[in-house]
């Protein structure tokens, strides 16, 4: 557990450097055991890069690569130019030296700028941790690959490369209660006055990763099933395949509490698997309902932050979906999907701060329930 101490070390540091961006270190710690990839949605200036370049050179003997894409990018610039020694002699060759095949950690900026030119090549490194090309194919060391972005995916092909990203971090602004903070902390970082960094080895993530294999899942298990029906019937999509492996995702809270059995708050993490930014309070709804009863001390610190709802966001929520009711087209699943949604905003609603928001966004969810018990009467 040494090794994990150092990694928990390495993971507060980061955060006493970048001031309100706890939820995404801690997220990207999460990945990082999981051997998962994470992707951050925000605009320019919330620290992604920086972030991120922090983590990476917080591995000691690992090689990062950080690439910026554009629509233009090349195979080689990612990957490698072929090896013109090899090419001589009719051999298709990689030179993957100090390139993505050969990096501990992977930072893609713009990842949706990705051409056809690449993008298969991408879709397997990051599902596979394999490089592919031509007759050439090799294991990949990646720990892990985050992708960001400042705006979600519109075509479809690129849908396929959000996929690959198993966990979600939207990347805002910081509170601005907390910008005196921000301003000493970004002070100190540009003029490299800030304390020495604490490092791990490549080799002892490899082992921390190994050892987050074998935390026992077998507690929350039920639960866990009972959720994934949950968020299908409120129309997220949770492939069979992304449900086995965001089961790592658990585990890692687990382990990074220092636990080698998960408990029903480790579940938070299923918070951050949206695909569009209309499905995070959706998603915060229904698990934090399921999480709220662990009253467990030993819960990671994220599982325990309920983020207070946005009275607006509830509201457009409740508005969207009487819309969606009076279409008259819907189907009978239809429905029953549009009833579970607006259960899960109902559970929303109940912690917001402000009374007066609160009763009539109560009141406008009673209608719609009246609306639809006249359907059926």
């Amino acid at each position: 557990m040494n090794t994990l101490h150092t990694l928990n070390a390495l993971l507060k540091h980061i955060k006493e450097t970048f001031i309100g961006k706890n939820e995404i270190v801690d997220l990207l710690g999460i990945c990082l055991l999981a051997r998962e990839n994470a992707f951050l949605l925000g605009p320019p200036g919330t620290a992604k890069s920086a972030i991120v370049r922090a983590l990476s050179n917080g591995i000691e003997d690992g090689k990062n690569f950080e690439y910026l894409l554009t629509r233009f990018t090349e195979p080689n610039e990612i990957f490698g130019p072929f090896d013109i020694r090899k090419l001589k002699d009719g051999e298709l060759v990689t030179n993957t030296e100090a390139m993505m095949p050969e990096a501990s950690m992977v930072f893609l900026d713009e990842i949706f700028n990705a051409n056809s030119a690449i993008l298969n090549s991408l879709l397997m490194a990051l599902n596979e941790k394999i490089f592919r090309r031509g007759k050439e194919t090799k294991k990949l060391p990646a720990l892990m690959f985050v992708g960001a972005s400042n705006l979600l995916p519109e075509d479809e092909a690129l849908n396929a490369l959000l996929d690959r990203f198993l966990l979600r971090v939207k990347c805002d602004y910081v509170d601005p209660d907390l910008l005196n903070e921000v301003l000493l902390a970004g002070w100190k970082l540009e003029n490299k006055t800030a304390e020495t960094t604490p490092t791990i080895k490549a080799d002892e993530v490899r082992e921390l990763q190994a050892a987050t294999r074998k935390v026992d899942l077998a507690s929350i298990r039920k639960e866990y099933v009972d959720l994934i029906h949950s968020l299908r019937n409120a129309g997220i999509n949770v492939s069979d395949r992304r449900a086995v492996k965001i089961q790592n995702l658990i585990a890692a809270s687990a382990f990074i509490c220092g636990r080698d059995t998960a408990i029903l708050s480790d579940l938070w993490v299923l918070k951050y698997i949206w695909d569009t930014e209309e499905q995070v309070e959706v998603l915060e709804g229904i698990v934090n309902h399921v999480i709220e009863k662990d009253t467990s001390e030993k819960a990671h610190p994220q599982a325990v932050y309920n983020k207070v709802p946005d009275a607006e966001e509830v509201m457009k929520e409740v508005k969207y979906l009487s819309e969606k009711w009076n279409d008259s087209t819907l189907s009978f699943e239809e429905q029953n999907i549009i009833k579970d949604k607006l259960r899960y905003v109902q559970t929303r609603c109940d912690w917001i701060k402000n009374q007066e928001q609160k009763k009539y966004i109560q009141e406008e969810i009673e209608q719609l329930w009246q609306k639809m018990l006249k359907t059926f009467a």
